[in-house]
Order: C-alpha cells, then sequence, then structure tokens
C-alpha cells in the first residue's frame, strides 16, 4: 500500500502544471567571447517549462551546447552537467581545439569574373588560417546571391556550394563556384498612367537603355519621382517575365496627384500670438510640370499673402525657375508697413546638397518705423546659397543648416535707396546616444547704406523672441530713436547654446543660454538663460521656454511657446 502510495505521489507530480515546478537556470563555465555569447543565445530559447532537470532537458543542453561550439569552429568539445545546486544547472565546458580555414576555394565564372565587386567580397569573406565561422560561410554565400541580383546577373547560379569539415585534422574547406552568365541591360522603358511628359521624367532617371542593369539605379529613379510631388504613388519594377536577350523592360506605374490640395492650420507662438494659416495648391498645373501655391497666414500683427508658380527645367529634380507675388501688412509695437513684392529666381541644387539661387525681387513699401515714416520702391538682385541636412524625423539626431544671403540695391537699376545687405544662419544639432541633444545657432545680418534713415523696416534688424534671444520680446531688441521707439538696426548678431535631455519618450528637457544685439553704433551685447520642455509631437516640436532676460528694463521672466523646426 505504501508503494503504491509514493507512485500516485510520482505520477501526480509528474502531471502537475509546469509553471507550478520549479524551473533552473543555466550557467555556464570555462566559455569566454564569441564560443560563451553564441551558447548563452542558444541556452536562452529554451522555454522556461522545459528546464525541469529531467535527463531530456540535459539532454537538450548538451545538444545545444555542442550546436553552438560547432557554428563558431568547435567541434570536439567537452562537456559536464554538474548536479543541480538549488534552482541552477552548471555546465562546465572545455571547447577543445578550434577548426581552422584550411582552404577559401571561392571562384566566379561567366562576365562576374571580370566583375570587381564579386572579388570585394571575396577578398573580405573567410581567409585561410581563420577559425572557422559558420556564419561567415553563410554570409559570404548570401552576399554573393544578392550582388548577382542587384546588378543583374539574373541566370547566376551556385554551381558548387559546400563547406567541408575534418575535425579530427582541425581544418575546415570552403567550395563556392558561382556561374553568373551575362549581365542583363535596361531594357525600353514603360511609363503608364503618366499626366507629366516623358520627356520631363526622363531627366529624373540616372540610367538608359542599354545601359548595365542596376538595382540601385531603380530605387533612385523611384525616389526622384516620389520627390516631385506630381504623384500620389510611383512604382518602378523590373519587368522579369518579358525579359529577353539579356534585356529587362524597365515598368513604371503612375498615380497622378490631386490637382488641387487644401491645407488649413492652427499654431500659436507667443511672438505674434494665434494665427491661422491656409494653403492652395496645384502640385501639378500642366503637363511640363508646372505647380502653383498659394498661401495666406492671419494673426494679429501679421497678416501675409504669398504666391508663387514654379517652372522645373530640363533636369527636373535639380533646376527650376521659381516666380512669386506677395503682400503683408504689419502692425507690430512701434512698426507700421504695407508690402508688395515680386521675385523671379533660378534655383540649382548640387549633389553635396547646396542650393544656389540668384533672384530679382522688387519691394515696395509704405512704413512708418519710429519716427521714420516713407514709401519706398527697391529692386533687389541677390544671390542665396542653403544647405540643410538632417536625420532623424521631426526631432532629428543629428542636422546642420548653412545660409547666406547678400541683396543690392542701387538708383541705377531704380531703387530710390543705395544698399548692401547681407545675412547669414549656421545652425548645429548633434546628439550623444539616444538620451543627450545639444543645439548651436548663430544669425548675423549687416545693412551697409549712406540713406540708414530710408531703408524700410522689413530690411532692417531687429532681435529678439521665441527664435533669437529668448527673455525679451519679440523683435523689441533694437536701437531707439529720440522719441524712445523702436529705429531697427544695421548690425544684428545673436546665438544659442542649448542642452536637451530625454525624459521619457517623446519628452525632452532643456537648458539655454542666449545672446546677442542688433545695434546701429554701438554693440550692447544682451544676454539670457532659461529652461523648457520639448514635445516631439505628430505635427513637429512643440517647444515651451521660461526664459530671463539680464539686461532689459523690466528684469521679468518671460514664456515663449513655440511650435515649428528647430533648423
Amino acid at each position: 500500500m505504501k508503494i503504491r502510495k509514493l507512485s500516485l505521489i510520482a505520477i501526480a507530480f509528474l502531471l502537475l502544471p509546469s509553471w507550478v515546478r520549479a524551473s533552473l537556470d543555466v550557467e555556464l563555465q570555462g566559455l569566454e567571447g564569441e564560443a560563451q555569447q553564441n551558447v548563452a543565445t542558444y541556452l536562452a530559447a529554451i522555454a522556461p517549462e522545459e528546464r525541469d532537470g529531467s535527463y531530456r532537458f540535459k539532454a537538450r543542453v548538451e545538444r545545444d551546447v555542442r550546436q553552438a561550439l560547432q557554428a563558431v569552429g568547435y567541434y570536439q568539445p567537452k562537456i559536464t552537467l554538474n548536479a543541480p545546486e538549488g534552482d541552477t544547472l552548471v555546465v562546465s565546458v572545455n571547447p577543445g581545439p578550434p577548426v581552422n580555414v584550411a582552404q577559401v576555394d571561392v571562384v566566379f565564372s561567366g562576365e562576374a569574373a571580370m566583375d570587381d565587386d564579386f572579388h570585394s567580397l571575396k577578398a573580405k569573406g573567410p581567409q585561410p588560417g581563420h577559425r572557422l565561422n559558420h556564419s561567415d560561410y553563410e554570409s559570404l554565400k548570401s552576399q554573393i546571391q544578392s550582388l548577382a541580383v542587384k546588378k543583374g546577373y539574373f541566370d547566376g547560379r551556385f554551381t558548387q556550394a559546400r563547406l567541408e569539415v575534418a575535425p579530427d585534422r582541425q581544418q575546415a574547406f570552403i567550395r563556392l563556384h558561382f556561374a553568373s552568365g551575362k549581365r542583363y541591360h535596361f531594357g525600353a522603358i514603360d511609363y503608364q498612367g503618366s499626366q507629366i511628359q516623358h520627356k520631363r521624367l526622363d531627366t529624373l532617371r540616372d540610367f538608359s537603355p542599354g545601359d548595365f542593369y542596376q538595382v540601385t539605379d531603380l530605387g533612385e529613379f523611384n525616389q526622384a519621382l516620389a520627390n516631385t510631388g506630381w504623384f500620389a504613388s510611383a512604382l518602378v519594377q523590373a519587368d522579369m517575365e518579358d525579359a529577353e536577350d539579356n534585356e529587362v523592360p524597365i515598368k513604371v506605374t503612375l498615380t497622378p496627384e490631386a490637382r488641387n490640395k487644401f491645407e488649413t492650420g492652427v499654431g500659436y507662438s507667443t511672438d505674434i500670438g494665434p494665427r491661422l494659416k491656409l494653403n492652395w495648391r496645384k502640385p501639378w498645373y500642366n503637363s511640363r510640370g508646372h505647380s502653383l501655391s498659394t498661401s495666406l497666414a492671419v494673426s494679429q500683427p501679421e497678416q501675409t499673402l504669398t504666391s508663387t508658380y514654379k517652372v522645373p527645367l530640363d533636369d527636373v529634380s535639380r533646376e527650376y525657375y521659381q516666380v512669386q507675388l506677395g503682400l503683408k501688412n504689419t502692425d507690430q509695437r512701434d512698426t507700421t508697413s504695407f508690402e508688395a513684392t515680386t521675385s523671379v529666381s533660378r534655383h540649382w541644387l548640387y549633389d553635396t546638397g547646396w542650393q544656389r539661387s540668384v533672384s530679382l525681387r522688387w519691394l515696395y513699401e509704405n512704413y512708418s518705423q519710429g519716427q521714420d515714416e516713407d514709401i519706398v520702391s527697391v529692386v533687389l538682385p541677390g544671390v542665396n546659397v542653403t544647405r540643410t541636412r538632417v536625420r532623424g524625423g521631426l526631432m532629428p539626431h543629428w542636422g546642420d543648416k548653412q545660409s547666406l544671403t547678400l541683396e543690392a540695391a542701387d538708383p541705377a537699376w531704380l531703387s530710390d535707396i543705395s544698399l548692401l545687405r547681407l545675412q547669414g544662419r549656421s545652425a548645429w544639432i548633434r546628439s550623444l546616444n539616444k538620451n543627450h541633444r545639444g543645439l548651436l545657432r548663430v544669425d548675423g545680418g549687416a545693412l551697409i547704406s549712406e540713406e540708414f534713415r530710408e531703408a524700410p523696416p522689413s530690411l532692417r534688424f531687429f532681435a529678439g523672441g521665441d527664435n533669437s534671444i529668448r527673455g525679451y520680446g519679440y523683435e523689441t531688441v533694437s536701437p531707439v530713436d529720440d522719441s524712445g521707439q523702436l529705429s531697427g538696426a544695421r548690425y544684428m548678431l545673436t546665438g544659442t547654446l542649448e542642452y536637451q535631455y530625454r525624459l521619457g519618450g517623446n519628452w525632452w528637457w532643456a537648458v539655454f543660454a542666449d545672446g546677442g544685439d542688433a545695434w546701429t553704433n554701438h554693440l550692447s551685447w544682451k544676454r539670457a538663460a532659461g529652461t523648457g520642455i520639448r514635445w516631439s509631437s505628430p505635427v513637429g516640436p512643440i517647444r515651451l521656454d521660461v526664459a530671463h532676460g539680464f539686461d532689459n528694463d523690466d528684469d521679468d521672466f518671460r514664456v515663449h511657446l513655440t511650435l515649428g523646426p528647430e533648423l
């Protein structure tokens, strides 16, 4: 009867749910480096309910240890499984001598035999004398296949692909013989669904029928089509079903973007308060790819209406003309102004990311700035160079922006006054791991003119505000006239140094120092510092800052709320 009871207890234990039984940990001894990491990875895959100390579990541990060691070149290990100590099974391993690569027999035949990219793969792969690693062999084999597909060796195949191991001799032999056949060329290009002239689309690709096939060329063409804004979708594919005579036709399937697009937005900043914005865009105005956009922005101190017409040139993605018309009404502190502008500009985009433009701008402004009142007409030929680089989405972890604009006016070309105006910006964002960001920004400008009091407010310089020197009111940093009203400045120089720390998720804490001045005769450096919160919202970064200006008359704190990119 006693024996029967014990049997029933044993059976009951076996029938217990797995989560009731103790789950053993495994402690490895005797390994280090890659061998230890690979064995630990294999053992970590054993489910907790299987770690019950049974013979089956121990056999699984020993089998996994051997397989993991073989994968990194150890074929003769000595494995000892000691009795469990508490909740831990101790596994002592002597990996034994490693198997080294004795021969690498990689041969390319066909046109790939003369392709340097294939030989570069061989040079970077396993070499004689190296310890065998199965993943290196598989990786080299996979890279050869992948390169063949990318470069158009569609008939390529391995005539021999073997990894031979002689454990007793501690030697391995890699044999990969790849017959590539002929390399395919690009065939005819078939556009489907395009509302834009095909000759315009042709300028977006860097390959022609007859060129060697390269999958990266298709990807770049696809991206260039998407970047035009003309299409709701773009898909560039190699039509392998119709490939013949080593030529692959290219099928380009396009869906036109809506002819009219309307956007509305509401924003707020402490500089100008609430703002309503309306946009109307025609991404493609005609079959030549011209586009038109009109924007209306309304706030209490400023109302702006701008219309832009863009004319792509032969190199659609890099060169274009732009015609712009604008109206702006301003009533802010000591500035009252009505502006009308017309400009024509020519733009170039270079492979380095730099953009250059030359422009001719006519500015009409009826203004009152402090004690200065006038109506002025200015013709401003100018040149601009700029580059913006960003990595990391709306809240980039890396980026910078450089911009420089030079404009001039002279009565010789129908301007009321003579002047030279220079304005520039340099801004940098850098990060240390995922939790630390730094921002450095410098802005400067100069207005050189003997007729400064006749220069309209839009050409003078002011500082202070959300994106300038925080702790000071919007454009309140400026010389004043005899009546104490802001007069605007000939020169401007401001700088920002900011550190940000991730609090968690999309929230950041920031501490910053700003400084600078807008002056005409005497530089009087304004200083400010503060702290704030950043939120990377779905619509862009939102910044809330509290700043103190150390050189303003009221010696008070100011709150700044801004929506928009830092660069």
